[in-house]
């Protein structure tokens, strides 16, 4: 007989210290900001972290997609600008983006159309192959890493012995203790602030408090932090929630780079229009009105001017020069400081030259 999708991830699971014991056989998981209490025989709200006689297992093992390309295309553009990040990812999410551009990962266990295979791996492999193909940076990606940060963990141990850095992109709907677990490991968090407002994310199946509380957390713990909000239209793209977001980061620190990237249709979310190039660059201006000090407007190549660049913010000079996902030039040095004004740069800039990216993306697949 053939086996569910579900039953596969079943096996493919080890047991996690993400957890406090209930009442009876009851845990409540930690992973995510839901806390699921989740009886025994049943999962959490993602679907791949389940109560089995009062342990909590989480996915362990395998990946369903992995990919060498630009680290701006993470987004990161504050960390060794124009090299390689391989990137990994499993099954599952703990929100249902109706925009979701991962929706085949994210939402494997939810929508039935998608078929998206996963390979059995080990940790050590993944490293490897990052390695072998250039990165000076490994990331987990396309599905919630959160939610299979056990597995992240033991990846990123085996990466960071090989030198790489390491990272999340996540919607950052995390809790204090995923925080302190992942923390030994994990030098970059990408966090998707993608409203501010409570409806907005109850409708994608979340809450803004805890996002909002953990990037700030995010950014207090060390983690290098961006964040980035997609603009929808309709939905998120009015001045005065922008601004809010804008204001909020601000109120962290002004030195947290916010992308606003552009919508286009997908998945399930397929009325609004694409997001207008005009309704970018106001809203990083907006961004810029309200204190931040590196704005980036994305997914338009070429259309959004200088809000692709990195600009110096003691003397305003061009620090770093892109068109989409590519470095056309970086002068800031390995020191971090700005060649002209000797201003400190935000960021890591190691840059080491071996591992210059030629901006073109290749797509891995693992062997055997």
């Amino acid at each position: 007989m053939m086996q569910t999708l579900a039953q596969q991830l079943t096996r493919r699971t080890r047991e996690s210290p993400l957890m406090e014991r209930l009442e009876g056989n009851r845990i409540r998981c930690l992973a995510c900001g839901h806390r699921c209490p989740i009886p025994a025989g049943f999962n959490g709200v993602c679907k791949v972290r389940f109560n089995r006689a009062g342990q909590l297992y989480a996915p362990f093992g395998y990946v369903a997609g992995v990919q060498c390309d630009p680290i701006e295309k993470k987004p990161f553009f504050h960390v060794n600008p124009g090299t390689a990040a391989f990137s990994f990812g499993m099954l599952g999410c703990d929100l249902h983006c109706g925009y979701c551009q991962n929706w085949v990962t994210s939402q494997a266990l939810r929508d039935v159309r998608s078929t998206l295979e996963f390979q059995s791996t080990s940790a050590r492999q993944l490293a490897q192959l990052a390695v072998a193909r250039g990165a000076g940076v490994i990331v987990s990606t396309y599905n919630e890493p959160l939610i299979t940060a056990e597995w992240a963990i033991e990846v990123f141990q085996h990466a960071r012995r090989e030198g790489l850095l390491t990272g999340f992109v996540s919607n950052g709907n995390a809790t204090p203790e995923v925080l302190a677990f992942i923390k030994p490991s994990v030098d970059l968090y990408k966090v998707d602030l993608k409203s501010f407002d409570e409806a907005h994310y109850r409708s994608l199946g979340g809450r803004l408090a805890p996002i909002l509380d953990s990037i700030a957390r995010i950014h207090e713990m060390g983690f290098w932090l961006e964040v980035v909000t997609l603009v929808v239209p309709g939905f998120n793209d009015s001045e005065s929630e922008l601004r809010s977001i804008a204001c909020f980061l601000a109120g962290i620190s002004p030195n947290i780079p916010w992308h606003v990237t552009a919508f286009h249709k997908d998945y399930k979310m397929t009325h609004p229009d694409n997001t207008p190039t005009a309704t970018l660059t106001r809203a990083a201006q907006w961004g810029m009105e309200e204190g931040l000090h590196y704005v980036y407007a994305g997914n338009l190549p070429g259309r959004t001017g200088e809000w692709e660049n990195t600009r110096c913010h003691g003397c305003h000079s061009i620090l770093v020069r892109r068109t989409g996902f590519r470095v056309l030039e970086n002068r800031i040095p390995a020191s971090g400081h700005c060649p002209d004004c000797g201003v400190t740069i935000p960021g890591i800039w190691s840059n080491p030259p071996n591992l210059r990216y030629d901006g073109l993306v290749r797509i891995e697949r693992l062997c055997g």
